[in-house]
């Protein structure tokens, strides 16, 4: 449980910390962290139950989610959440184990690692492109939740029958 609670504190600390690197504005530190810790978190809890490939494209969903939500929210473009928030996913250290397999000549164990770190890239890449297929207006319908209804039309366009009532007096 504790090592739990320490990977996804560092997932956090190393998203804001890629934020900083990646020139990210200062107010969307705090969910830059929050996106890559939730989704560090994701992938713990899946990959105990299906696996290293399956907790990658679950986890890679939900940054995906909270990004594309973060950014209505936000007025910002996805890209800033959503890079900080992969960071922690991105099978660094396999393909660097890979490479030092081939130069040490044992290429077995390079085409293990090799082959489990090119599945965890294609689960990062599948779960971008299904919640990017997910239209627009679904995550401006989610992210205004909570929202007064005269800021909702105001700032994201969406009509309802007070606004249109309003405009016509």
């Amino acid at each position: 449980m504790m090592t739990l609670v320490v990977q996804v504190l560092g997932a956090t600390v190393g998203s804001v910390a890629f934020s900083l690197i990646y020139g990210v504005p200062k107010q969307y530190y705090p969910w830059c962290g929050v996106t890559g810790g939730v989704g560090w978190f994701v992938y713990l809890l899946a990959k105990e139950v299906s696996g290293s490939f399956f907790g990658a494209l679950f986890s890679a969903i939900a940054i995906v989610l909270l990004s594309r939500l973060f950014a209505v929210r936000k007025h910002c473009p996805v890209t800033i959440f959503l890079i900080a928030g992969i960071f922690p996913l991105v099978p660094g250290a396999g393909i660097c184990m890979t490479s030092y397999y081939v130069v040490v000549n044992d290429l077995g164990e390079a085409l293990s690692t090799g082959m489990a770190a090119i599945k965890v890239a294609i689960a990062i890449v599948l779960g971008i492109v299904i919640v990017f297929g997910l239209p627009q207006t679904l995550f401006r319908r989610i992210g205004t939740i909570g929202m007064k209804k005269e800021r909702q039309c105001k700032e994201f366009g969406i009509r309802c029958e007070e606004c249109e009532k309003q405009k016509k007096k």
